[in-house]
This record gives structure tokens, sequence and C-alpha cells, in this order.
């Protein structure tokens, strides 16, 4: 009974300290939005347990407060997930943004489930950023580069960056898909950006190396609906510490696949890809458009892999939709800063992009309609009567005074 009663007083003793931890960073935060309002700015405060619930919130919130100069502090960051807070993947994230932002940052540990980040100017030049800095991870080099180009593309200067991390890893972009359909689509808006892959980085190794650039974008304008109709498909079928058949298989497969269905494609084949680790990959791509990967595992013959590309682009085609479903919400932060109006259709309205949608109407006076046809109808629009400055162009920020092709080398 003794060692019932001290178990039970162990175990009051464990939820009091995490409640005091909990009570003591919301305390932290309150403090500095309080420190952040005696300078005059307003505070923007989120749910991260929102819609989607997961990192996304976090990058986009974060990455539209360093575009547009105003301080935010995003709470109840990824709560409902197995691991809540900050994982080495967002925790990379937050830094890289404070880092470019000369920014006030608290909150920025691994499991945090609460940041604030206050920016004082946007730092362009040279940055070296690596997931794995803090812990070692595969975490994707993609979504870190989606989070720093806005920001970045408002800056008065170039920038160039080294990024290391996963490049093809799982539940992410690839960068393959980053240079044949996402830096297309935001060329198209007047973002220029452009990506030289030069160490693949595969789940769960990582160690992948990417080198950016980012030229200053003043001016981004609206996007205006390509045709439904298909545009040309390329492809890359690459393998790391492999055999070239693999590739090979993976190619024939899609090729016959795309051919039976009308379809035709040009697709490189890219062995021996420089990495710490084995891996495999197919991509199908229609520039600034749509792109579909899928990436090998231990025991799943590389026609299936195959398979599961091609299945995607062909569903894609079949839902007549502009662009994928993940070009949509990646693009949609960009499009509300955009100084008309935009309109697309997608596939579905998924859940990432109604998140992305509600985060960026908390920063901006636009209205987005989200219409669940088939296919999905976005719009995205300046609210009547918002002024230049409301919509980001003219922002000043904190302590401020004045003012691809994917290459591969391995």
């Amino acid at each position: 009974m003794r060692g019932a009663r001290a178990a039970s007083g162990t175990s009051r003793a464990v939820r009091g300290g995490v409640a005091g931890a909990r009570g003591e960073r919301r305390r932290g935060l309150a403090r500095r939005a309080a420190a952040l309002r005696r300078h005059g700015t307003a505070v923007l405060t989120l749910d991260g347990s929102h819609g989607e619930g997961g990192g996304q919130i976090v990058r986009t919130a974060l990455a539209l407060a360093v575009a547009l100069g105003r301080p935010v502090a995003v709470e109840r960051i990824r709560l409902r997930r197995p691991k809540p807070g900050l994982q080495p993947q967002h925790l990379a994230v937050v830094r890289a943004l404070a880092a470019v932002s000369d920014a006030v940052v608290d909150g920025d540990a691994l499991g945090s489930t609460a940041v604030s980040l206050a920016p004082r100017r946007i730092r362009t030049g040279d940055h070296r950023f690596d997931i794995g800095a803090v812990t070692p991870s595969a975490g994707s080099v993609a979504l870190l580069f989606q989070a720093l180009l806005l920001p970045l593309a408002r800056g008065d200067g170039p920038s160039r960056l080294t990024l290391i991390g996963g490049t093809h890893v799982p539940w992410s972009p690839t960068v393959h898909y980053l240079s044949a359909v996402f830096l297309p689509a935001l060329r198209a808006l007047g973002v220029a950006g452009d990506l030289t892959l030069r160490r693949w980085g595969w789940y769960p190794a990582g160690g992948g190396e990417v080198e950016a650039t980012v030229a200053p974008s003043p001016r981004i304008g609206p996007l205006v609906a390509p045709s439904a109709s298909p545009g040309a498909i390329t492809g890359c079928s690459a393998v790391s510490r492999l055999p070239r058949s693999i590739a090979e298989r993976q190619r024939r497969q899609a090729e016959a696949r795309l051919a039976a269905a009308g379809l035709g494609a040009a697709i490189e084949i890219h062995e021996d890809a420089t990495a710490l680790g084995p891996g495999t990959m197919l991509f199908l791509g229609i520039q600034g458009r749509a792109g579909f990967a899928a990436l090998g595992r231990r025991g799943v013959p590389a026609e299936r892999v195959a398979d599961e590309a091609v299945d995607a682009l062909l569903a894609w085609t079949s839902s007549e939709a502009a662009l994928d479903v993940h070009l949509a919400d990646q693009a949609l932060p960009f499009l509300a800063l955009a100084d008309g109006a935009s309109s697309f259709t997608c596939p579905e309205i998924s859940t990432h992009l109604r998140t992305v949608a509600w985060v960026a109407q908390q920063f901006l006076p636009v209205e987005i309609t989200l219409r669940d046809d088939r296919p999905a109808l976005v719009r995205i629009r300046p609210r009547p009567g918002s002024a230049p400055a409301e919509l980001g162009e003219a922002t000043p920020h904190l302590g401020r005074r004045g003012a691809g092709d994917c290459r591969s080398s391995g």
C-alpha cells in the first residue's frame, strides 16, 4: 500500500511538473507578447491545432509573419499528433526563418507546443541550414525551402541557400517536384528561384544537399489558370546504391502504362545518384502544373513503384483540374500576396488547402473561396478597398529603417 501511495504521489508530481512547465511556457509567451505590444506592434496568435493541425500551420504562419514583418505566436502545435510539438524538421524551419529575419523568437525547442517569432528585417545573402543539426533527421529540404522562399523573395537582394536534409522522403514534395512543378508555377507569378541537387537524401539516412538561389521579386502577379488539358509529361527514374536495372524496370512499366492510356513521357534514368544511403524513385511531372513521385521501399517491386506514380497522374488527368492538389496549397500563400485576383481548379479541396487558406486570411485582407466541385474551384482576391500596404507590398519590418531545372552533380 505504501508503494502504491508512493507511486501515486510520484504520478501527481510528474503531472504537476508537466502542468507547471506548460504554465511557464504560456507565461513566457504572454510576457513575450506584452513586450512586443510595448513596441506598438500587434501580435497575431494562432491555434496550431486548427484544421490539418500539423507542421504546415507553423511553416505557413511564420513564413507570412517574416514576409509581412508581423509578430506571430502559434500555440497548441501538433497537439493531436502522436508526438506533439515541434519535431526536428519543424524546429529547423522555425530557426531558419528566425535567422533570415533577425527575429526575436521564443519556444524554439524540440517538443515545444508554442512558439512566438517577431521579425525585425529580412536578411538576404548566403545562408546554410542543416535539418539534422539538432538531432539526426531526414526532414524535408523541400518544405524548408518553400518556407524560406516567400520572405526571401520579398527581400532587397539575392540569396543563396545551402540546405541539408531529406531531398526525396515520404509525405513531402521531392526536390524534383520543386524544380519541375512548384518553381515554374511561381516564375509565372514573378517569383524567381532555382535549385541544384548536389547530393540525394533518402529516408531514413537523409544527408542530402541542395543549393538554392532566390532573386528579389518586388511584385507577385495573379495566377492565370492554365488549360485543363494535360501538357508534356517528363520524368526521372533514379536509384542510389542499387542496380540500374531497378530504374530501368520503373521506367519501362511507367512508359507501358502511359502508352496504354494514350500518353507519352520522356523519362530519364539517373543511376547511382550520390547519396548516404540506398533509395529509388520514379517521378512524373507536367511543368508548372502537377507532379507525382513514388519512392521505393524494401520488398516493393519496381513495377509497383512505377504504378503508384502513374496511378496518381492518371487520377489527376481524369479530374480535368488545372493544378494538382499539392500545388494548390503550396501556391496559395503567394497568391494571397498577389496584386490581383487568381482562380484555378484542382482535384479536391484538401484539409491542407483549407488550413493554408485559413492562415492566410488571419494575416491578409483577402477573400478565398473554396468550392468543392469536380474539379474543385479556388478563387483568391483582395477584399474591396484593401490598400497595397495591407497586402504586404510595403509592410515595414520591426526595427527596419527605410525600406528551375533540377541539376544534379552526383
